[in-house]
């Protein structure tokens, strides 16, 4: 009878050991790894390679005149109907192109310019006391947070960034996090389905990609503005 009570309690100890191990294994094969296309970084995340971060010397193509014309930045912003008491954040801000402008509409609110490049932040600081606009907070972002507080932002705005993170599924849980119970993620990525937008392949994405990998973190596809000129313009809430 001692034999067999012992012999149970070592198989519940490797059952248990087994079982916390699971987790950490699952978390590492989330990714997988190979060799890299000119423009990747050799990590995949559900068949998409990640793509290269645009450094902080890529800011004037951010600021290029022709922006407007090109992304219809204008019906962007129109499409967030944004009000006057809105916390947003801008994840992966760059020199600060959406902040500037949807900062004005969320007069009585807070826009977080959240970025991981000391540089841009810098740009954002600089334009932030020129222009004298006060309902701006920068906050120095990671590869794996967005470092915001829990429930505390109504619309998330990501431009053509979201194909840069190197950790897609813990800066998706992350912004689940900081976003409200009825907050929106506006997911903004040049169609991937036309070839004839001048882009790089991996600074594209699906419709069908981005669903299936936002579906996998607790998000579901609201609706996607087709009305941009090169771009979706999806927009994702909590399941």
């Amino acid at each position: 009878m001692k034999i067999s009570l012992y012999s149970i309690i070592v198989a519940f100890i490797s059952l248990s050991m087994f079982q916390c191990e699971n987790p950490t294994e699952k978390q590492e094969e989330r990714y997988t790894y190979k060799t890299h296309s000119p423009d990747g970084i050799g990590k995949f995340y559900m068949g998409r390679e990640i793509s290269r971060v645009m450094g902080y010397q890529g800011i004037q193509w951010l600021e290029r005149p022709e922006r407007e014309k090109e992304e219809n930045t204008s019906q962007l912003i129109k499409n967030m109907k944004i009000s006057p008491e809105d916390t947003i954040a801008d994840i992966g801000a760059g020199s600060g192109y959406h902040v500037f402008k949807t900062a004005p509409l969320a007069s009585k609110g807070l826009v977080y310019a959240v970025d991981i490049q000391d540089e841009m932040l810098n740009v954002i600081e600089q334009q932030k006391e020129k222009t004298g606009i006060n309902n701006i907070e920068i906050v120095k972002g990671s590869e794996k947070e967005v470092n915001l507080p829990e429930k505390s932002v109504d619309k998330i705005l990501m431009v053509d960034v979201y194909h840069e993170f190197s950790y897609p599924v813990e800066m998706l849980q992350s912004m689940r996090k900081a976003l409200r119970e009825d907050g929106k993620i506006y997911l903004v990525e040049y169609r991937g389905e036309d070839e004839s937008i001048p882009i790089k392949k991996l600074h594209k994405m699906t419709e069908e990609q981005a669903v299936k990998e936002f579906n996998a973190n607790g998000f579901k596809l609201k609706e996607n503005f087709l009305i941009l000129p090169w771009q979706h313009c999806m927009v994702f809430q909590k399941k």
